[in-house]
């Protein structure tokens, strides 16, 4: 239900004069040969078959069968996504919600992130599933086609903005590490976000503008109702424009600026691990204590880059295919059956990699970050009573320590600034923020 695409059940579509076993792509609604519009000189000219068809036969030579060939195992690998995602992206949500130590900025761009997958999974994958199972008819009606539409477009965008802001706050971070103090704070980030979805909600119009519910035609010009799919209602051409426009816009340029960032980054870092080993080496520079501090400070950017840059590598890997299948639809012509059987498999395999980018963030998090790891099993294991529970307990000691030193105690002093904050966070979590094994 990939409505940045046309859906499924159009890669089943045979709306073409010649019925060919292999369709042609979707020209302007008027000039189909079996059109919502009541075109009767071009259906009686080009469908006069239609006349002695039922129904069903109807439904069977245009749209296909009901169920789609491959449910059976697209079901099973999109709901080991589903439970996988699902429960990771919620895990990702309570801890960052119920622990105040990790209400950091760069988490709150993680949090986003998370949001925007849980919509996925949680609004988009059971619509698919579902249409998969039955192609048609559509039962949500012209509403539900604009909302799972502009669903898809929103997410897709946010999470690819969410991805560049996070790049940027990290670039931030680490090259301008004095304007960090005061740029990468909360309440800046907070903004960013809210920034981001609404550009993203803005964006999203047209594409949805462009899709409504398409209907058969019987041959006297009667529409099946049984035949009501959301697809593409407007002039194909609009359609061609905006998904080559967006692809630019939402995924090559910001994955090009988030590279140029890394790179970027990368050599920030290599400069600065070179002066290290050269104070190292002629004994110069503050005394241990200071020199230990700002060495852990380093180590710690060194290790939350590394995390968020493996990350960025894996989202551009997941949403890769994606843009190759609305850059292929929109760019090719005429179809022969070569092509529209390549077609159908980068469809399929876009369509896994799509959802796997919703879910394999958590397991990113949880394989390099111990923080994220002991608050997993904090949030996981609450409320549960083990009566042997040393070995846990030390682990949930650990957390709470974190927890009690780096939040202000409330009701004493002067409220914290973000400034303030990010400094105490700065302070209180160098020998105790993200490792890596």
């Amino acid at each position: 239900m990939r409505s940045l695409v046309f859906l499924r059940t159009m890669a089943n579509l045979s709306l073409n004069c010649s019925s060919q076993e292999y369709p042609q792509p979707l020209e302007d609604p008027p000039n189909l040969c079996n059109s919502s519009s009541l075109n009767h000189t071009l259906n009686q000219t080009c469908n006069l078959e239609d006349f002695f068809l039922s129904n069903e036969e109807l439904l069977i030579k245009y749209l296909g069968p009901r169920r789609s060939s491959v449910f059976l195992p697209v079901c099973i690998t999109y709901l080991t996504i589903f439970v996988v995602g699902a429960c990771g992206n919620a895990l990702i949500c309570i801890v960052i919600a119920q622990h105040k130590v990790m209400r950091t900025p760069t988490n709150y761009y993680l949090f986003s992130l998370a949001i925007s997958d849980l919509l996925v999974l949680l609004l988009g994958m059971p619509l698919e599933l579902y249409e998969m199972w039955s192609n048609y008819p559509f039962l949500f009606g012209k509403g539900g086609c604009y909302f799972k539409t502009f669903l898809f477009e929103t997410v897709c965008f946010t999470s690819i903005l969410n991805v560049t802001a996070l790049s940027v706050e990290r670039y931030i971070a680490v090259v301008h590490p004095l304007k960090a103090k005061y740029v990468v704070t909360r309440t800046h980030a907070k903004r960013v976000i809210f920034t981001v979805w609404l550009i993203s909600m803005l964006c999203a119009i047209p594409n949805t503008s462009l899709h409504g519910i398409f209907y058969l035609l019987t041959g006297s010009g009667k529409v099946v109702k049984e035949s009501s799919i959301c697809t593409l209602v407007k002039p194909r051409w609009i359609y061609n424009l905006i998904i080559q426009i967006t692809t630019l816009l939402f995924f090559f340029l910001p994955m090009v600026t988030i590279s140029v960032l890394y790179l970027l980054i990368g050599l920030q870092l290599k400069r600065e691990k070179m002066l290290q080993v050269l104070e190292a080496k002629s004994g110069l520079g503050r005394d241990s204590y200071q020199s230990g501090h700002a060495q852990q400070q380093k180590m710690r950017r060194r290790q939350v880059t590394k995390m968020l840059f493996v990350l960025v590598v894996v989202f551009g890997i997941c949403w890769a295919p994606f843009h190759t299948d609305r850059l292929t639809w929109s760019f090719i012509e005429h179809w022969t059956g070569d092509k529209h059987l390549l077609f159908q498999y980068v469809h399929i395999l876009s369509g896994v990699f799509f959802y796997l980018s919703s879910a394999v963030n958590p397991i990113l998090y949880n394989l390099m970050s111990t923080r994220f790891r002991e608050m997993f099993k904090d949030v996981m294991c609450q409320g549960s009573h083990r009566p042997n529970g040393r070995k846990y307990s030390l682990s949930v000691t650990q957390v709470t320590t974190r927890s009690v030193v780096c939040e202000p105690p409330p009701g004493h002093g002067p409220a914290h600034s973000d400034v303030e904050d990010y400094e105490l966070y700065l302070e209180c979590n160098n020998e105790n923020e993200t490792s890596f094994a």
